[in-house]
């Protein structure tokens, strides 16, 4: 028997039946950090940055909704979810840095760790995509899991 839950006694990949788990509430927060230095961000006002392509950060928020959403077509072993609720907020650190913040909320048997991490990295996409017209010198720093709540056990990075 395989010690790995997404591994069959075959040594085949499989998906975790879930079946069987008590549903509770779940939420999982997620961050990116994004450079987008300070000629992108000269172009920052009223709370969003505009380009040709429309407003930057509203943009990267519905896109980053969307990821959550679809987050079971594009990792291969996630659970398609009813998800609950989630927030994106985009949020200014200085004249050159940004953060992307994605809370995803639910009432089910598994963690929603991998919605909130790719909400964060479809929101830093979209961003990068919009204005890279700007500049070239965009970079996706970092993007993390900064809470789960619910399941097995909890986490809180430090």
């Amino acid at each position: 028997m395989s010690e790995f839950s997404h591994i069959s006694k075959d040594n085949q990949p499989k998906m975790v039946n879930v079946g069987n788990k008590t549903s509770t509430k779940r939420r999982a927060i997620a961050k990116a950090w994004v450079y987008l230095g300070s000629d992108i961000m000269a172009h920052f006002t009223n709370d969003d940055i505009i380009t040709k392509k429309g407003p930057v950060f509203q943009t990267a928020i519905i896109a980053g909704i969307q990821a959550v959403k679809k987050t079971s077509e594009l990792i291969p072993m996630c659970h398609p979810l009813l998800i609950n609720g989630t927030t994106l907020d985009i949020n200014v650190i200085d004249n050159e840095h940004i953060e992307i913040i994605c809370s995803v909320e639910i009432d089910g048997k598994t963690g929603v760790e991998m919605e909130a991490l790719t909400g964060a990295s479809v929101a830093a996409l979209t961003i990068y995509d919009m204005c890279k017209a700007l500049s070239q010198q965009i970079v996706i720093k970092e993007v993390k899991l900064l809470e789960k709540i619910g399941g097995k056990s909890d986490y809180k990075s430090e």
